[in-house]
């Protein structure tokens, strides 16, 4: 019987091949749990021959990937890339998927930089015509907001393609709404209209009874390039057509926690920095897949805003209510809120090192140069000087590239870790070599966004040589920290530790950043005393709306509603912002966040500038009050 028993076994083991094409099959399905654990299974049978183990890594990673393990599927990418021989022909298919999902990771991250560089990596590996289609049309969705030469030449590779192409009409309605994105972004509104009217057209035209979220975007881009040709009827019609704020199925709400970010910052965003922002609202309330789609004021602009929206939530009981249709494509315009303006660290950092490195007779170049432009000449600056290898000399070029917008995460990473060095090796003070260090750290981690991650990255940096001694370093650290925290508590524990570190005078940038931030906390739990006190202690003006126990009352307020919108049916929202004077005039006005985009801007607005309030007392005549939020709501009598 034992005997028999081994026979039968034998007869019924399986090979590698047959494993490998079961789970083949399970991923061309909907299960792709059951595709990762056949995977798994077949790494472990394959574990001595790196060949194959590196094939199954890549499988994996994209089954990862379909699960939402972004942190994971990128491991296992990586690790089978490495793996992969990348003289063997019959492996191009494997390493395209690799690099393509790995472009897939840091687009979902927000890093477009990287994003673009696996996707060119992709697109020069591909080695069919629709494979390299695909990755070209990545690059352009990616570059569109960084690098516009390089969208519009990946954009001309693929027109180059289309003649000969059999596509069905929702493929070229995808590359046509890639390509009118590219060239609203660019400024060419006119050409951007009749693109987008070709998407229209291609996923359906505006009579079909049936729509889908493709049809909604590519609708709403349509919206956006018709307002700024100044067709204000033609953009409403087209947004009404998305069913965005259509009193027949509903609104999207305001969140709990639906702020745009603080001019300033990191991005040095301006008031007049506007954005349009996509996104789903995920059934936990969270938002996801966030991506930019126009920005006046430029991509990084458009990268700054979608971050924020990142951070967006909404109750459970607001997410039951919504339409399920409308939840999971969302549009907003928004621009920077200035009721705490805040400036940037590693904008005080970098000044850091430019002044240490000029202290040694370093030129540092002049960052304020278009990236696409500085990029070429900064490679050049690099080569020269690094011709004998790396001196103090090649530090500038180093530190040029490492803030240049358009290199990829793992090329800057290793740009820092050689300049760090150099700043090391020369006795760089602890400011000094902070911005480096942090750009070498983060670099190193492509899941930095998720919750925490940069906590574990960053934190043990305060217990280290040099910065441990060094009180503005420490302030830096820790006001990073806090940005990058979930919970205001926390949040607020370490802005603390920055406000009562004594070895920092009370008019040091990071102390006052600390400040501004500690009265916005306290402004937002409704603890307006310890607002003021905080604000005070910075040494700015304190004359913020919110920052006042009693705001100026408001005693008339007028408003129109458009007549497109009512005519079409529509219903929507903005959060207005504006100054108050002595006189209890509004100044100022600016819609921050609107629903949906361009549709209530102007009407919100103007229903604010109508408002009076009472008179504020003020000794030299001037503001009452900065910076007053106010939400204006349109709703049609039902």
């Amino acid at each position: 019987m034992a005997f028999a028993s081994v026979a039968t076994a034998q007869q019924t083991a399986r090979t590698v091949q047959q494993d490998f094409d079961a789970a083949e099959a399970l991923d061309a399905g909907t299960d792709k749990a059951a595709a990762l654990t056949a995977w798994e299974a077949l790494e472990k049978r394959v574990a001595s021959r790196p060949r194959s183990r590196a094939i199954v890594l890549v499988r994996k990673s994209a089954a990862l990937l379909a699960l939402d393990r972004k942190d994971e599927a990128n491991a296992a990418a990586r690790e089978g890339l490495a793996i992969l021989p990348a003289d063997d022909p019959s492996l191009r298919a494997d390493r395209f998927k690799a690099s393509f999902n790995l472009g897939r990771i840091a687009m979902t991250s927000l890093d477009y930089a990287t994003a673009a560089d696996w996707f060119g990596k992709a697109e020069a590996i591909a080695d069919t015509p629709r494979d390299k289609m695909v990755a070209a049309l990545a690059v352009v969705q990616t570059t569109t907001f960084t690098d516009p030469a390089a969208a519009a030449a990946a954009q001309a590779r693929i027109d180059g393609q289309l003649a000969s192409a059999k596509l069905d009409a929702a493929s070229l309605g995808t590359i046509a709404e890639a390509k009118g994105t590219m060239q609203l972004n660019r400024g060419d509104i006119a050409a951007a209209q009749g693109t987008f009217r070709d998407a229209v057209r291609d996923f359906g035209g505006m009579n079909t009874s049936r729509i889908d979220i493709r049809d909604v975007s590519v609708r709403s881009d349509a919206a956006i390039a018709y307002l700024l040709g100044g067709n204000e009827e033609e953009a409403r019609r087209y947004v009404a057509m998305t069913g965005a704020g259509a009193s027949s199925i509903g609104l999207i709400d305001p969140g709990v926690a639906m702020v745009p970010p603080d001019c300033g910052g990191e991005a040095g965003l301006k008031p007049a920095d506007m954005a349009v922002v996509e996104f789903s609202i995920a059934a936990d309330g969270t938002a996801q897949a966030v991506r930019p789609i126009y920005a006046a004021g430029g991509g990084k602009v458009a990268l700054e805003f979608a971050r924020a929206v990142r951070q967006w939530s909404w109750t459970a009981e607001q997410v039951k209510a919504m339409p399920t249709f409308l939840r999971f494509n969302v549009r907003v315009e928004m621009r920077c809120n200035l009721a705490f303006q805040r400036p940037s660290i590693s904008d005080a950092l970098q000044a850091d090192m430019i002044t240490w490195g000029r202290g040694k007779g370093l030129a540092f170049v002049d960052q304020s140069e278009s990236p696409v432009t500085a990029l070429i000449a900064q490679r050049r600056a690099l080569a020269a000087s690094s011709a004998n290898g790396d001196t103090l000399a090649t530090l500038p070029a180093l530190f040029a590239l490492v803030h240049n917008p358009l290199l990829a995460r793992e090329e800057r990473g290793a740009l820092a870790r050689r300049a760090l060095a150099l700043a090391i090796a020369n006795d760089a003070p602890a400011r000094a070599r902070l911005d480096l260090d942090l750009e070498a750290r983060t670099a190193a981690v492509a899941d930095l966004y998720k919750r925490g991650m940069f906590r574990r990255v960053v934190e043990p940096m305060l217990s280290e040589a040099p910065y441990a001694a060094d009180a503005p370093s420490r302030a830096a650290l820790r006001l990073m920290l806090a940005d990058h925290e979930d919970g205001r508590s926390r949040s607020e524990a370490i802005l603390q530790q920055v406000a009562q570190d004594v070895a920092l005078p009370a008019a040091d940038p990071f102390k006052v950043g600390a400040m501004i931030r500690l009265a916005s906390i306290a402004q937002t739990r409704g603890d307006l005393a310890a607002a003021r006190n905080a604000f005070t202690a910075s040494g700015l003006s304190a004359s913020q709306c919110a920052l006042i126990d009693k705001p100026p009352k408001m005693i008339s307020v007028g408003g129109t509603f458009p007549q497109e919108a009512r005519r079409w049916g529509m219903e929507g929202w903005t959060r207005t912002q504006f100054d108050v004077d002595a006189d209890g005039h509004v100044r100022n006005e600016r819609a921050i966040i609107s629903y949906p985009p361009f549709v209530f801007t102007k009407s919100g607005t103007e229903t604010l500038r109508t408002a009076r309030y009472a008179k504020t007392y003020r000794p030299d005549g001037g503001l009452g009050c900065g910076a007053l939020t106010r939400g204006v709501r349109f709703s049609l009598d039902h």
